[in-house]
């Protein structure tokens, strides 16, 4: 997740609220070189449950990470301020919190001379939106010279006009349908508009208006409203985050540790296995499976086996949040 916004919005407020929260896992990537990431656990209270069931040494949680990126300018989008770097720093994101200063302060300069989230959603969007436009145009002219050689070109020349349209109307790439964005053609431009948003609304509630709130809706995405000054509890942003990147959780559950596995949401048996070793899912025969409630209800892995609570599953088996398994394999 990107932390996207002007300057002084709470930007860094927000990223220090997480950092404080930083885990570091020896062999995960980033965890202690690159100071604007913050490797973040997901608040899973399942875990913690399974863990005391087992009697487990060791609580590895799923993560997600955060990227600090650099205070956004009007006119980034043609490089003003550190714009191209801003910019860079995105499209290497999967998806984007956009902070937006609700609250009023005579102390924090704004940088527009004056609080109003609504012009500052405007700002931000529009730069998102110039940056896509001016890939999307490069990407035109190349993709029609090369349907002059290639007639087979011609259609990914149409759809990529069609979000043309969509971006000139000041519109995001991520309102368009899924299937549409998962084209080729569109999906190798990693445009900053087609990525996922949330929206952080930092101030009190009764400094957010109704008119923000319609305006983050009719955009499809979603928001929270914090006062970061005030927050220290920041798990639902993280849950919000990991939800929209498409994510969900499995577990493995022993003595010598209670781990959560991300997964993608939809992902299968096997694939759910390769986030565990890659010959897993090469070799994977079947999984036992059982959801974590009734696991915990029945107070162990064996009493479960006992009440015949543990399913076997293929290769053709969808992996649900929440689901404990033994992966077996050959």
């Amino acid at each position: 997740m990107g932390i996207v916004g002007l300057p002084n919005v709470g930007k860094s407020t927000l990223f220090k609220l997480l950092t404080d929260l930083n885990i570091t896992i020896a062999n995960y990537p980033f965890a202690t070189i690159d100071p604007n990431v913050g490797v973040v656990p997901v608040p899973d209270d399942r875990l913690q449950k399974l863990a005391t069931m087992s009697g487990t040494k060791k609580i590895i949680p799923a993560v997600v990470e955060f990227y600090d990126i650099a205070g956004l300018v009007k006119g980034a989008s043609a490089g003003e301020g550190l714009g191209n770097q801003f910019l860079t720093h995105i499209r290497e994101t999967d998806a984007i919190v956009e902070v937006l200063r609700c609250f009023p302060s005579d102390e924090i300069i704004h940088v527009e001379q004056g609080v109003d989230p609504v012009r500052d959603m405007d700002i931000i969007n529009t730069e998102l939106v110039l940056k896509d436009l001016d890939t999307v145009d490069k990407r035109i002219t190349r993709l029609e010279s090369e349907a002059r050689a290639d007639k087979n070109k011609a259609a990914d020349v149409e759809l990529v006009k069609k979000l043309r349209v969509v971006l000139d109307e000041g519109k995001m790439a991520n309102t368009l349908p899924d299937d549409m964005l998962a084209e080729p053609a569109i999906k190798e431009m990693t445009l900053l508009t087609a990525k996922k948003m949330i929206y952080l609304l930092n101030g009190a509630p009764e400094h957010v208006s109704d008119e923000l709130k319609a305006k983050i809706k009719e955009a499809g995405a979603d928001y929270v409203i914090y006062d970061l000054h005030d927050t220290l509890d920041v798990d639902d942003l993280i849950t919000k985050a990991y939800e929209i990147l498409g994510l969900i959780s499995y577990f493995t559950t022993g003595e010598e540790e209670t781990r959560a596995w991300t997964i993608r949401k939809g992902a299968k048996a096997p694939e759910a296995a390769g986030e565990i070793h890659s010959d897993f899912e090469k070799k994977f025969i079947r999984a036992e499976v059982i959801a974590t409630e009734k696991l915990l209800e029945a107070g162990g892995w064996k009493e479960a086996k006992q009440k015949g609570w543990i399913r076997t599953e293929g290769k053709e088996y969808t992996v649900v949040d929440g689901d404990v398994m033994v992966i077996l394999h050959s």
